[in-house]
């Protein structure tokens, strides 16, 4: 019986695929690292055809581990979210280089946006604020910016996608232009309330309709895979943004139910059900699933800078030389001696949304050293949830737990002052890796392993390690009053 779950995980940093068996214990994992580009400050970019030989590549790795093709019921896709891909839909090759999440390149157009009056009404169609971070003005920038896109639009060959409607194209060749329902809940170009684009979205940011790809379910018969790339046809049924497949992979499933994920940025979520969130403190609603066209919805905080800060503490300044470090250091000293890390190193997100603000080293002395550099970045994640988690409560979603993952959630002093710092129990999984696991239960669902994704959630998810808060209410006030300040020169 074929009951392996095929998942390609494409993040940021690195592409993955990672083979589940249908409890969702993983079975095998190849990985590989993707080259970051940085033309210009506040420029990210990565190459399109990199990407795609990459995870294809790991692919390839890890499927004989399930006795070949035949044996895999389903494949699962899930993606750094808002990165935009163009290629031409007659050759299949990018037409340039993808901007990631991360760049902010489009400020400039989503300020004349916001001073023309649009932003309130855009945030309540979409969910989402103007920001360089969503994918419609870097569809824009490209559009005016690269000549080879704008002559495959004027063509009517030009293809725009996130980075799974990319890998969907390349795994069909060409047979499949599509996106799901919670990538295109990030691009500026649907409503919350849209079955699809929305034409009046794209004449708003001046993207052409027909190069956007047509939105599906997230789980289900979606597309086959060509089946030259892996010897037979193998199912493509569940497809997801990264940050929606880590909820889903937490089973944060019913309202009230809240995820964080520590990556490469921080990304709280909380489930709404199918109320449409609106929020009145720069949170952002989005699409959390959508199966057989049926739609729940999640209302979101995004951290630009998490694990990145650890990155860059460990390449450009040496503090440690494996991002592990961090968590020794920041036990071998009783506190951060007064240092506080505010990391915009790419602007503030949630629930600031300063796209110029920059990052800032406050309280530095003669006894400041790599330790305390150290322990003030780990602190850093838990003040900035603490503003995501004064923001939820404020638009009504207080947080009466937490559950965490991601590669940084592995850190149990970071994890320990989360609790701490939020005052409520945080939740970690035996398996960190769930937005793996969450795009497993998708396409487990999709390939009809389990009748609903609430069965897939309690058969696949593990057991869980809880952290309760200990720390005493006059040090976690000191602490976010240091916090605040610091903010405050950001």
């Amino acid at each position: 019986m074929s009951d392996y779950i095929l998942v390609l995980d494409e993040g940021t940093t690195s592409t993955r695929a990672m083979l589940f068996a249908s409890d969702g214990v993983p079975v095998a994992s190849a990985q590989a690292p993707l080259t970051q580009h940085y033309p210009q400050a506040g420029w990210v970019e990565h190459d399109p055809a990199e990407i795609w030989e990459k995870t294809l590549a790991c692919a390839l790795e890890v499927i004989p581990r399930a006795g070949g093709a035949a044996m895999i019921a389903g494949l699962g896709i899930t993606n750094q979210r808002e990165t935009v891909v163009a290629w031409d839909k007659a050759t299949g090759e990018p037409l340039t280089r993808a901007i990631v999440w991360q760049d902010r390149r489009t400020e400039p157009l989503c300020a004349s946006l916001r001073d023309a009056g649009h932003e309130a009404g855009v945030q309540e169609r979409t969910g989402l604020l103007l920001d360089p971070y969503f994918s419609g003005t870097k569809m824009r920038w490209m559009l005016d910016n690269v000549p080879e896109v704008r002559a495959a639009a004027e063509r009517g060959t030009l293809a725009f996608g996130t980075v799974e409607s990319w890998l969907v194209f390349k795994l069909t060749v060409g047979a499949a232009h599509i996106s799901d329902a919670s990538n295109a809940s990030r691009t500026l170009l649907m409503g919350l309330e849209d079955a699809q684009f929305d034409e009046g979205l794209c004449d708003l940011l001046g993207v052409p309709w027909s190069a956007l790809p047509g939105v599906t379910d997230m789980a289900g018969p979606l597309a086959m895979t060509d089946p030259a790339l892996f010897g037979c046809a193998i199912p493509i049924t569940g497809l997801a943004g990264d940050q929606q497949a880590a909820t889903i992979g937490q089973a944060c499933l019913a309202p009230g139910q809240t995820k964080a994920t520590y990556g490469t940025g921080a990304f709280v979520l909380t489930c709404q059900g199918s109320r449409i969130p609106r929020s009145s403190n720069r949170l952002l609603g989005t699409v959390l699933t959508q199966i057989e066209g049926q739609r729940s919805y999640a209302i979101e905080g995004s951290v630009f800078v998490a694990g990145s800060l650890v990155q860059w503490l460990r390449d450009s300044l040496g503090i440690v030389d494996v991002a592990e470090e961090t968590e020794a250091l920041a036990r071998s000293i009783p506190d951060s001696g007064g240092v506080v890390i505010v990391p915009a190193l790419a602007g503030l997100g949630a629930p600031h949304w300063q796209a110029e603000a920059r990052g800032v080293i406050a309280g530095l002395s003669f006894a400041s050293g790599k330790a305390q550099l150290a322990r003030a970045a780990l602190e850093a994640m838990a003040h900035q949830t603490h503003d995501l988690a004064t923001a939820f409560a404020a638009d009504g979603a207080a947080w009466q737990a937490l559950r965490i993952d991601g590669g940084m959630a592995a850190n149990d002093w970071m994890a320990q002052d989360l609790a701490d710092m939020l005052g409520i129990t945080v939740e970690r999984p035996g398996f960190v890796e769930t937005t793996a696991l969450g795009a497993a239960m998708l396409a487990a669902t999709g390939a009809g392993l389990y009748r609903s994704l609430d069965e897939a959630a309690a058969a696949m998810r593990g057991q869980l390690a809880r952290f309760e808060p200990a720390m005493e209410e006059s040090v976690r006030n000191e602490r976010l009053a240091r916090w605040r300040k610091a903010l405050g020169a950001a």
